[in-house]
């Protein structure tokens, strides 16, 4: 497990937004429960970033952790995490994940697909 918070080399950072609001979504779920967080070709701009709250660890995941929000990454999806930061915000538009992905050269505008 990796510990998140401000470790730089980390897969993905979770920001403390991203972190309490993980921990807020868990408490309606089963205990144990984690958010997984992928990435599949499809979008707008050729790849997409997927959530899912899931129970089980598969054995080739990353499972990053911050301040009691864990995260379960797939060994397909980490390269194009590599160096992200996985923040929350709540504007006039709406409530939202967002992702600054190092590795994507464009998104589209509603943040959940990019290129590489």
């Amino acid at each position: 497990m990796v510990e998140a918070s401000l470790a730089q080399d980390a897969p993905l950072i979770l920001s403390e937004r991203a972190a309490r609001r993980i921990r807020e979504i868990m408490t309606s779920e089963p205990e144990g429960s984690l958010l997984r967080i992928s990435v599949s070709g499809g979008g707008c701009s050729g790849f997409q970033y997927a959530f899912e709250v899931v129970q089980d660890v598969a054995p080739d995941d990353q499972v990053i952790e911050r301040d009691g929000a864990r995260v379960a990454v797939d060994e397909v999806s980490l390269p194009f995490l590599q160096g992200s930061r996985l923040d929350f915000v709540d504007d006039l538009i709406g409530q939202s994940f967002r992702f600054d992905n190092p590795n994507a050269t464009s998104s589209c505008g509603c943040g959940t697909s990019f290129s590489i």
